[in-house]
């Protein structure tokens, strides 16, 4: 099944977002080549795809998991969490509905 992880950055840690990115990719890129991932990235905070100085609000990664515990599991290892960017996530289950 689908889950979505919704993930909410704590302020002022765009510096840790830098420094984890590499292992976080990792993580998403493994996913993707399971064939297990929908779609993965960032939300600015600023209305740019580029938000510079302004850094980033949260994540969106939509991805498959055997259950919604392997979904959670996955998401509280993730090295945004342990790096204190994540203030906040939160997985729920999903259903692609458009595109089919």
């Amino acid at each position: 099944m689908l889950y979505a992880i919704i993930a909410q950055d704590a302020p002022g840690t765009l510096d840790q977002r830098l420094l984890h990115r590499p292992r976080h990719l990792d993580r998403l890129h493994a996913l993707q080549a399971e064939g297990r991932l929908v779609l993965a990235g960032p939300c600015p905070a600023v209305d740019s795809p580029t938000p510079g100085d302004a850094g980033f609000s949260g994540s969106l990664i939509v991805a498959e998991f055997d259950s919604l515990d392997e979904a959670r599991r996955w998401a509280d290892d993730d090295p945004f969490v342990a790096g204190g960017v994540y203030r906040h996530v939160e997985v729920k289950p999903f259903v692609k509905a458009v595109p089919r």
